[in-house]
């Protein structure tokens, strides 16, 4: 994978349960510093709960990047030992629950694989391993999918406000756009986070499992589908919207039907000067905008 993307700086691995819920993000924040960004999904308490509560719940690996170097193969090749294709994978399973003793699954697990590394071979590893907290870079879908509507209603209520914001456009200047909507958020002081109302960048259906159905006895079937369907309506509006479409709300098939808006949906006053002078400042075209 990184030789086939050599000119690639980052690669960006994702659970097939992992849906991209802001599909206008503007940019996602990079440290050079880091050579693997992976998803603490406990904030400022990640340290304890992977080094002294040994829990392999401490991280979430479902949804991670990594830079593309030799460093970045060295581990992904000590990390895959542990994986179903390897000879010694019914061995790490016991390792692995010796180590974690919260863990739920006899078989070894790449989320527990990576806190393993951190926990026992930190000198070679921690380091260069970034655990972030600071941008909802990936979330929990039993704390979004219930709030989507009301974050659908906030941005709403902005472009209500912003007439550049509202535009018809082609999704080739979807960052210009995500970075004019940037400062409108922080104008309305709208935060990230499970306790805020932006956008996640990544709805990650932990314990859901589309393709086997073996869910996490937690949730059922239907409340794993009915949530990432409205993970992908609230994704594929965002799409639509530009075209000047919506999807169809409360749909309960895979196809959900789209429907036409008013041009100038959702409407409101103009603030022609302030749009500018952001515009102004990120160095945008005005025809891109």
């Amino acid at each position: 994978m990184a030789g086939a993307h050599a000119g690639s700086e980052w690669l960006w691995l994702g659970a097939i349960r992992a849906c991209i819920t802001d599909i206008g993000v503007a940019s996602v924040p990079l440290e050079k510093k880091s050579l693997i960004r992976a998803v603490n999904p406990r904030s400022h308490t990640w340290p304890r709960l992977v080094y002294e509560a040994r829990s392999w719940t401490s991280l979430n690996a479902g949804v991670f990047l990594m830079r593309n170097c030799q460093w970045s193969l060295d581990f992904i090749d000590r990390w895959s030992r542990m994986g179903p294709q390897s000879p010694e994978y019914e061995r790490w399973g016991s390792v692995q629950r010796s180590v974690f003793k919260d863990k739920l699954y006899a078989e070894s697990d790449d989320q527990t694989g990576i806190a393993y590394l951190l926990l026992k071979e930190k000198e070679r590893w921690g380091d260069k391993i970034y655990l972030e907290s600071s941008f909802y870079f990936e979330g929990y879908w039993v704390e979004i999918v219930n709030k989507l509507e009301k974050i659908e209603e906030k941005y709403l209520e902005i472009e209500r406000k912003v007439k550049g914001l509202r535009r018809r456009r082609a999704e080739k200047v979807s960052v210009a756009y995500g970075r004019l909507r940037e400062e409108f958020l922080e104008g309305e002081g709208l935060k990230s986070g499970v306790n805020g109302w932006r956008r996640p960048f990544i709805t990650h259906f932990t314990g859901c499992q589309p393709c086997s159905g073996d869910h996490n006895k937690l949730y059922s079937g239907e409340n794993c589908f009915e949530g990432m369907q409205k993970a992908l309506n609230f994704a594929d509006n965002q799409v639509l919207r530009a075209y000047g479409f919506t999807a169809t709300r409360g749909s309960s098939t895979s196809t959900p039907e789209s429907a036409p808006l008013p041009f100038d949906f959702p409407g409101g006053r103009l603030e022609e000067g302030r749009v500018l002078e952001v515009i102004w400042r990120l160095g945008s075209n005005n025809d891109q905008v």
